[in-house]
């Protein structure tokens, strides 16, 4: 037999996807032992929908799953509704969704079956940290009131990553910002996490932490209840901001952690403050002060004006003599304030004008560092956006430099 007939022969009795499905399907829905079917596991996560609730089935070690919904028709008819954490056992079939190629449990009535493991082990790890004070409030630190350097615990691939770096831009301009790289998902997450965490405390750089990761299923966030990760955090010897998961979500984590965000941009808006209204608040003391020296001035002046009322009604050398005293007294008294009121004037100026000095881009330049420019004129972020050949334009303190990229270094 040559190659061309061996080929037709496999293609002619190859299965399709939509077959090989079919048949799966068949033998699921079709066995009598899968149409009526007991299972007992650990409920690892429960989502209410408008047509039902979708829940996920698991051996109390993490070895297998499955999915289960029960539709709306169904809810109240069960005796145990299913919840987070809690062991139960359900009467259901098996159906297979093609389109998916994933086969699922309908569930049709609910028992009580004893606690789940994970729930358990969950409240006594809960219990023990809390005996040894690691929630305690008043371990809890501020958080700085301008940081200009901030550390990252995530993925480089999550969304969190991105959403921090654009609010963190957006916001405050001018902030460097560290990746200790992490695993936010998975057997091996608890360590990396902690590990990334050692990490930020080693550089001795940042000011304040921040510990994010997105929203997920309860299993896949489990890795922020583990032990490892919450000791990293109370250990740390800088302020830690959590932003893990949605509003919903908490996990030991944020209870140990400084402050607790619901979401990792949350977390980058409560670390810094935003620039725009740094700048009106500069605006707004500069307009008090102000006010303050001319109420000042009018109430000497209106004071001045009353002891030459008074001066008008007293014997002339008397009274000469004792306003000019009292004019003497007042002049003193009055340069000391303005001197004060202008002293304190200057140095809210000066403070705040060495503040803003800190984010002109300008500044940056001229202690040493410069901007890589692209050809179309976006700057460059990263050497992935650059390919060697192209032209580019350095921008630095004094004048550009246009150069040419030979080689990119990972």
């Amino acid at each position: 037999m040559n190659q061309s007939n061996a080929y037709q022969m496999l293609t002619d009795t190859a299965l399709s996807v939509a077959g090989l499905t079919a048949y799966i399907q068949e033998l699921l829905e079709l066995d009598t032992q899968l149409r009526q079917v007991w299972v007992m596991g650990e409920v690892s996560s429960a989502n209410p929908h408008r047509s039902g609730l979708f829940f996920t089935l698991q051996e109390p070690d993490g070895t297998a799953t499955i999915r289960c919904v029960v539709w709306s028709s169904q809810l109240e008819k069960l005796v145990q509704m299913p919840s987070r954490g809690e062991q139960i056992l359900v009467l259901g079939s098996i159906r297979m969704y093609p389109k998916r190629g994933e086969y699922q449990l309908t569930v049709w009535q609910g028992f009580p079956a004893g606690e789940g493991l994970q729930a358990l082990r969950y409240r006594q790890l809960r219990s023990r940290l809390e005996a040894e004070g690691l929630f305690d409030a008043d371990r809890k630190r501020r958080l700085p009131s301008h940081p200009q350097i901030i550390a990252v615990v995530t993925s480089p691939q999550a969304a969190a990553w991105g959403d921090i770096q654009r609010t963190l831009n957006q916001r405050y301009p001018g902030l460097r910002v560290l990746l200790s790289r992490a695993t936010v998902q998975g057997e091996q997450a608890p360590a990396s996490i902690a590990a990334a965490i050692a990490r930020v405390e080693s550089d001795n750089r940042a000011e304040v932490l921040i510990l994010a990761r997105g929203g997920g299923a309860s299993e896949d966030l489990a890795c922020f209840n583990d032990e490892r990760v919450v000791r990293a955090i109370a250990e740390c010897s800088i302020p830690v901001i959590t932003g893990i998961g949605h509003e919903r979500d908490e996990s030991l984590a944020d209870l140990v952690a400084d402050v607790r965000t619901s979401t990792p941009t949350a977390a980058a808006e409560i670390v810094v403050p935003e620039l725009a209204s740094l700048y009106a608040e500069h605006r707004s003391r500069v307009e008090r002060v102000k006010g303050a020296m001319v109420e000042q001035m009018a109430q000497e002046v209106e004071g001045i004006n009353q002891l030459r009322s008074r001066l008008y009604r007293l014997p002339l050398e008397r009274q000469l003599k004792e306003d000019w005293q009292s004019l003497q007294w007042l002049q003193k008294r009055l340069v000391q304030a303005t001197l004060q009121q202008g002293d304190r004037a200057q140095q809210r100026c000066e403070l705040l004008r060495q503040k803003l000095g800190t984010l002109d881009p300008q500044k940056v330049l001229q202690r040493g560092y410069a901007v890589l420019k692209k050809e179309d004129g976006a700057i460059a972020r990263s050497s992935r956006e650059l390919v060697p050949g192209e032209e580019a334009i350095v921008q630095l303190a004094q004048g550009q430099v246009k150069v040419q990229i030979t080689e990119i270094l990972e």
